[in-house]
């Protein structure tokens, strides 16, 4: 799957929810490899912001993400919506310190990503992969996020609130697509009894009955009830009972639970990478979901790519045979089992290191360890198998090495390991000249790394 971005960029206008002030937020298209970024317009210098866990600053009633003194807040609406919608690298430009809350679901933006349409790039997706359970409680509150190992992304959300109108509620996606019809309007939700103590903080100055739901479920004086509505700038309500005091009914009897789905694919959008698995999330909110992606990021940061998922049950894309027709190495040299990925700029590779390797005899007989410029060899190879699937008749074709750099070896490879090679092209192939990157991987760990050039020459 390859990179998405906007085909150009789109403008939305509307309230700041904490500060009240009219925000404007332009969404723009951005190179490979770019992500997510929030740019300040209305500051010397426009300083960028990227949107990554690590930069989360604050939780309280939205997601703030900081640089410095510079921050920018109440961007998970968006982020989801970006997120839903598969682009992987947008520019948003705020002239605020908060992006709109416009009706305080992902809606509206959703639509405008969709009349803008998408643009394909040529960089692949580089997808975050659940490999085993990925757990976080939150004893204080009672909160817990659970991530399991799936091959789609999925979320499943339960929330409790100590209320006669809102306690047990569940809501679920099954698939990233339901995200349009049942998770998008989904509209963030606010007690009548917090409102007065958020306001007195500095917070949702903006809010009002057309960006949230308002939840009354606490007897409250009609005086007590107007002296808020002053407080907001809002019109004054009258309340003949508990429930939701909106204008505008609810869009699913659970849009509350629905909408803390949404903020999940917001905050978990904080990773810098689509993710494969599913969600299980109990009393969920921003505290919980950025703790999680932030510790998803660390994990990232300790290996810039995960090893590759390896299902020996499916049938490889080369197997050994075909391999020997491309390749002119043969025993003791070809240290290519099978081919069981390839796109159009890398390719995966699996060798299986027995005990009957010949270079054990020697290295170390004792303690048999596979030598390192074995393994160098073992991911040129691979590489050479990406560089002949780009030309005609390969079988014709061999390549050689020019340059290895940056090679590192991280941890020994002994007899029952299962070697995984992951090989890129680090830049475009030109004139017969290949640059690649090279990783090793045994299970979960990276061995080895290195960068090489090779060129690829026609046999006479």
């Amino acid at each position: 799957m390859k990179q998405l971005t906007l085909s150009k960029p789109f403008t939305l206008t509307g309230k700041g929810l904490h500060t009240g002030a009219m925000v404007e937020a332009t969404v723009m298209p951005a190179p490979e490899g770019h992500g997510y970024k929030f740019q300040r317009t209305d500051l010397e210098g426009e300083p960028v912001i990227d949107a990554l866990a690590e930069n989360v600053v604050s939780t309280q009633r939205g997601t703030v993400i900081a640089r410095g003194e510079i921050s920018v807040s109440t961007i998970e609406h968006l982020m989801a919506a970006l997120y839903a919608s598969g682009v992987d690298n947008a520019l948003i430009r705020v002239n605020a310190p908060e992006v709109p809350i416009l009706d305080g679901s992902s809606k509206l933006w959703l639509e405008a990503i969709n009349a803008t349409g998408l643009t394909e790039q040529k960089a692949e997706k580089d997808f975050y992969v659940v490999k085993h359970k990925i757990e976080l409680a939150d004893e204080a509150t009672g909160s817990k996020i659970l991530i399991l190992p799936d091959d789609e992304f999925s979320v499943e959300v339960k929330v409790n609130f100590e209320s006669p109108v809102l306690s047990n509620q569940y809501a679920s996606m099954e698939h990233i697509n339901e995200f349009e019809t049942e998770i998008a309007g989904a509209r963030t939700f606010v007690f009548v009894r917090e409102i007065e103590p958020l306001v007195r903080a500095g917070y949702i100055k903006g809010g009002d009955l057309d960006n949230a739901i308002v939840i009354y479920d606490s007897p409250l004086s009609q005086e007590s009830l107007d002296k808020i509505a002053d407080t907001m700038g809002v019109e004054h309500h009258t309340v003949d009972g508990f429930g939701y005091i909106n204008p505008k009914p609810l869009a699913h009897d659970n849009e509350p639970a629905r909408h803390k789905l949404l903020d999940i694919i917001g905050d978990i959008a904080l990773i810098g990478r689509p993710l494969k698995g599913k969600i299980i999330a109990t009393k969920p909110g921003h505290g919980i979901n950025t703790r999680m992606a932030k510790d998803i990021r660390r994990d990232i940061k300790r290996q810039d790519i995960q090893a590759p998922v390896y299902n020996p049950n499916i049938a490889p894309l080369m197997d050994n045979n075909s391999i020997r027709e491309h390749l002119p190495h043969r025993y003791p040299f070809l240290l290519v089992d099978k081919i069981i990925d390839k796109g159009d700029n890398y390719i995966v590779g699996v060798k299986n290191v027995t005990t009957n390797e010949p270079f054990f005899l020697g290295h170390f007989p004792q303690e048999p360890v596979m030598p390192g410029v074995l393994l160098v060899e073992a991911m040129a190879q691979t590489g050479g198998l990406l560089v002949l699937s780009t030309v005609d008749e390969p079988e014709r074709y061999s390549t050689y090495f020019m340059k290895i750099d940056n090679v590192k070896f991280r941890q020994k490879v002994v007899p029952g390991d299962t070697l995984i090679f992951h090989v890129s092209f680090m830049t475009e192939l030109r004139r017969g000249m290949a640059v690649m990157k090279g990783r090793a991987f045994v299970g979960d760990k990276i061995v080895t790394e290195c960068e090489f050039m090779a060129q690829i020459i026609k046999n006479k």
